[in-house]
């Protein structure tokens, strides 16, 4: 099944608290999460730079920080969200101003903004989309071993069922792996990159990885 971009936010077995991004795409497969400081943006593979011309969506920063909360995001809606964040404005409305200001993307698909955030204070994660006919913004507890996940397309709607309940890993390097090949996720089509944040305790551990694009 192809279900497109991929923001997700859960707890680890061993009760870890994890936001994860995957880019899923079958027009522009070219692409990599790259990690600077404490923000992951997504950009063309060196020597596709020439796809940004045929699609300005493609690039933009899906991951950032904010003390205790990391905030993953499928488009430029990821900073003007965490500056909320900044600000002191709680989850909910954080999310729901920028994806009600900014709006769907306006590509020949019609692509939703998607976005997920943790907060390891709070051990409360909240995802949020905003469609052609919606906009929904949920808030979920934090549960050891369940990830919840919200896509762009198919699973396009934050609720209890869109959940791996088997969630299981030891780093950020494995919740990349996790959400490129593992449980639930294995089974969604055309895995690019990804990019995830870990909490340790004290501080979000970062980390990205290329999925092995198959032809």
């Amino acid at each position: 099944m192809y279900i497109g971009r991929i923001v997700a936010a859960g707890m680890t077995r061993n009760g870890k608290i994890a936001a994860a991004y995957r880019v899923s795409s079958r027009s522009f497969p070219n692409r990599s999460a790259r990690l600077a400081g404490e923000t992951v943006s997504i950009m063309p593979r060196a020597g596709f730079e020439g796809d940004l011309v045929k699609n300005p969506y493609i690039a933009y920063n899906c991951l950032r920080l904010n003390g205790k909360i990391a905030l993953v995001a499928n488009g430029s809606q990821t900073d003007p969200i965490i500056e909320k964040i900044s600000s002191g404005m709680n989850l909910r409305d954080a999310f729901a101003l920028p994806l009600l200001a900014m709006d769907y993307e306006k590509d020949s698909l019609n692509t939703p903004r998607i976005a997920a955030a943790v907060d390891a204070e709070k051990k409360v994660c909240m995802l949020g989309i905003v469609r052609h006919d919606a906009l929904l913004v949920r808030e979920f507890p934090l549960v050891p071993g369940k990830i919840y996940y919200l896509s762009t397309y198919e699973k396009n709607a934050p609720c209890r069922n869109h959940c791996d309940d088997a969630f299981d890993a030891g780093s950020a390097v494995e919740v990349c792996a996790w959400l490129i090949s593992g449980g639930e996720f294995a089974a969604f089509e055309k895995p690019i990159t990804a990019a995830s944040a870990l909490w340790n305790g004290t501080s979000y551990e970062l980390a990205v990885r290329d999925a092995e694009i198959q032809a």
